[in-house]
């Protein structure tokens, strides 16, 4: 019997389906001059340049891909706003002050993200159905109880423990030792949040060079020399937004930002029931491993879309999928013998504050370091940057020194490798202590 990663899977993200990418635009000439350049069109460009051009500057928006290739159409379309660090972590790293605006940041640039989606009238499949955390140990179980009492009652949010007796109220699998949930965190069509987005930019008279990369940056006083594949522009501000696809054109951001590969894999389509039994409620999901996954149902409840590091930095090798495929399986035995139709990944870019970061160097204003929660960090940065521009409310807790550089680190994370296989081994050695 063939296995079932056997079937020809697609490469190109599941979510291409519903919404292609548009075909590259039509080359023009690149202007001579412009208000702002923004490199990117991915959230976070799109975002400034939405915020720019509503009010009144010539915004012009540079991108070496088609506009929202990148990750901004191959995440996970969970809406977490995740911080990567506890808050006595970012205490510890950052001072009490600046843990808790960070926290109550991430609560406000998720309802600001509900808020553009619904006065937008944006079409993304968008539901706030909550998130489940799943405790692979009962250790973890205690922590994730304590945090969700920490986000109700510091923060207001809807959160609460669920035992491992009432899991499968939320979660058909008897895996983990029961969780946490949140309900501020749901779901969307990545790739069709993007397109609204590309539309609103375009109406507000953004002109956008798709397939024309930006070969390098130059200060003439108080302006911008931009070089890029077709000419040269020269503009009063420059926003980067290239985030996990920085490349040489920018060796300075390069050093502060780690290119991470997410892959994620698409189930073949599953019967109501089944899907009734492994997501009743039809929640956005996660782990608390070293290597933790995320996961979903499609927006249309057939299919089940499971996320993680990749681990490789180069190529496309099958084993990643096949490690996605088997972790996928060990949470829902019942998908042993369901194919998987498609496995793509995507960049996300980590830094060393490991928290999505706002700064700027040489007059140059960055939103960048997402650390693989941009869906919503993105498009709240890149409006933040574009306030800054405009003298408006630009203020965010995000907003302070620029990360440090990586040690003996120039653009290629030749270190990732090791660094999963370390995490992997770890994970299977808490495997072995529980007796799993």
């Amino acid at each position: 019997m063939p296995s079932p990663t056997a079937p020809m899977q697609s490469t190109e993200p599941f979510w291409w389906e519903a919404a292609p990418l548009q075909p590259a635009l039509q080359q023009r000439p690149v202007e001579d001059k412009a208000d702002v350049v923004v490199v990117g069109a991915g959230y976070t460009g799109l975002s400034a340049a939405i915020t720019l051009a509503r009010a009144g500057r010539k915004v012009v928006v540079f991108d070496k891909q088609r506009p929202g290739e990148g990750a901004s159409s191959r995440n996970g379309g969970i809406t977490s706003g995740n911080l990567r660090l506890s808050v006595s972590e970012m205490t510890e790293r950052f001072g009490a002050e600046r843990a808790l605006a960070i926290q109550a940041e991430a609560k406000a640039a998720r309802e600001d993200l509900y808020q553009f989606i619904e006065a937008e009238e944006l079409d993304c499949d968008f539901a706030l159905t909550g998130r489940f955390a799943g405790a692979i140990s009962p250790d973890r179980y205690d922590s994730l109880a304590r945090e969700a009492d920490l986000l109700r009652q510091t923060l207001g949010i809807e959160a609460y423990p669920v035992s491992r007796a009432d899991q499968r109220d939320v979660l058909g699998t008897a895996l983990y030792h029961g969780g946490s949930v949140r309900m501020d965190i749901g779901g969307l069509h990545p790739a069709k949040l993007h397109a609204g987005m590309l539309r609103l930019a375009l109406e507000a008279g953004v002109s956008l060079h798709a397939e024309t990369g930006v070969l390098g940056l130059r200060a003439e006083g108080e302006k911008h020399e931009v070089e890029t594949a077709r000419g040269r522009i020269v503009a009063d501000c420059v926003v980067s937004g290239s985030n996990g696809y920085t490349d040489a054109s920018d060796p300075w951001l390069r050093r502060r930002l780690v290119p991470v590969r997410s892959r994620i894999i698409a189930t073949a389509p599953l019967s109501p029931n089944m899907m009734g039994a492994l997501m009743p409620r039809r929640m956005m999901c996660s782990d608390s491993r070293k290597i933790s996954f995320y996961y979903r149902p499609s927006p249309d409840g057939t299919r089940i879309l499971f996320g993680g590091r990749d681990g490789t930095i180069a190529g496309d090798a099958g084993w990643p999928t096949e490690f996605l495929r088997r972790n996928l399986v060990e949470i829902f035995p019942e998908l042993g013998d369901v194919p998987i139709t498609h496995s793509w990944f995507g960049h996300v870019a980590m830094n060393r504050d490991m928290v999505p970061r706002i700064f700027s160097r040489h007059g140059v204003r960055y939103a960048a370091g997402y650390c693989g929660s941009g869906v919503v960090w993105a498009r709240w940065a890149g409006q933040k940057v574009a306030l800054q521009i405009l003298g408006g409310d630009g203020t965010s807790a995000l907003d302070f020194r620029p990360p440090s550089a990586v040690p003996l680190y120039n653009g290629k994370p030749w270190f990732m490798p090791a660094v999963f296989a370390w995490l992997s081994w770890q994970d299977r050695r808490a495997a072995r202590a529980r007796g799993g």
